[in-house]
């Protein structure tokens, strides 16, 4: 057998052996490497590569062939699911304190959220006590009953909450988003109106594990109404506040702590989704109504010098965000840590 003979049957035994590599399934081409390590077959591979004629007897050693080098197509595996932050870490959490309370934020991350909102009854009720509070205006056309504040339900808080609301309903989470408005015609009064309004609901609806009021901030300074600035995927985005109340004002409050312990879970969540999306969570004397409920949270999406787009793109992110805690968190073992013994920080404008 002269050199191009042989050539030509090398090329065409490795061609062959290309196809069968790509076309067959993990499960065949195992087989079929089994099939080549068997003595008749590298027999007949030799003679192919060398044209000698090479016989193997049944007392010797079969043939070894290593496959160290093939690589065999991964396995079609199910999508991974967000991990949720590491809720020791306190220092993936930062704070406002607007009142003489120093708790110890790594006890309260520690400590397990059990409920199901995900459970077909409603769970979730979205409320706003200042109702009219809107944005800074782009190229939009309504009308304002006062500066940075209208009726319009497209352009307040109620555009906000329907957001929000309709995206937990596409998660399953069933959700009562209340369109009344309790700062309007008269501002004075908001926060007994919306209590009233969030009372009957709970009873209403003992079901809920979640209520927010959701608000916009308001802050003026030299270079006009505050303007909070975040990015999502390359939009640019207001910021979200947490703010809970406490019984530092003298007002029956007992449970704050609960509360606290969502809030700082809520805001861990949306720092690990996407860092800079908050702003430091808001400890304050003031209850907001926040007795009423354990699972209870003020929420500032965004400030009156934000437009209604940067709002709604962060509103996404609360709502994802809600989302991922939506099964609770497992136990984890408490830090045992000192509490935390912080100076009081700069703290946000809050009307009400």
């Amino acid at each position: 057998m002269n050199q191009q003979q042989k050539s030509l049957r090398v090329g065409i035994c490795a061609i062959l052996f290309a196809l069968v590599f790509r076309l067959c399934s993990p499960q065949v081409l195992g087989a079929a490497l089994d099939a080549l390590s068997q003595p008749d077959t590298v027999a007949f591979l030799i003679y192919a590569e060398t044209g000698r004629d090479v016989r193997f007897s049944p007392s010797d050693p079969p043939p070894v062939l290593t496959y160290a080098n093939i690589t065999f197509p991964p396995e079609s595996l199910p999508p991974t699911p967000p991990a949720l932050p590491v809720f020791g870490d306190a220092g993936i959490v930062s704070m406002y304190y607007s009142c003489r309370y120093r708790p110890n934020l790594e006890k309260l991350l520690t400590k397990p959220l059990s409920w199901d909102l995900a459970s077909g009854e409603p769970t979730v009720l979205i409320l706003h006590t200042h109702t009219t509070e809107s944005y800074t205006k782009g190229q939009e056309d309504y009308q304002e009953t006062a500066a940075y504040r209208t009726a319009d339900p497209e352009h307040n808080m109620l555009a906000i909450g329907a957001r929000v609301a309709e995206l937990l309903e596409q998660k399953g989470i069933h959700t009562i988003h209340c369109t009344e408005f309790h700062d309007y015609p008269s501002y004075n009064g908001s926060y007994g109106r919306s209590r009233k309004t969030a009372a009957a609901y709970l009873k209403k609806y003992p079901s809920i594990r979640l209520v927010l009021d959701l608000h916009r901030d308001a802050s003026e300074g030299i270079h006009g109404q505050l303007r909070t600035q975040a990015q999502v995927d390359g939009k640019d985005s207001a910021q979200l506040m947490v703010v809970v109340g406490t019984n530092a004002g003298q007002l029956a409050h007992d449970r704050w702590e609960e509360n606290l312990s969502l809030g700082l879970k809520l805001h861990a969540q949306l720092e690990t989704q996407c860092p800079g999306i908050t702003r430091p969570l808001c400890l304050r004397s003031q209850r907001f109504n926040q007795d009423l409920s354990p699972g209870s949270l003020l929420i500032e999406v965004g400030a009156a010098g934000n437009t209604r787009e940067e709002a709604l793109v962060a509103a996404d992110q609360l709502a994802a965000a809600i989302a991922a805690l939506s099964r609770g968190t497992g136990p984890t073992e408490d830090s045992k840590g000192s509490e935390a013994d912080l100076p009081p920080a700069p703290v946000s404008h809050l009307q009400g």
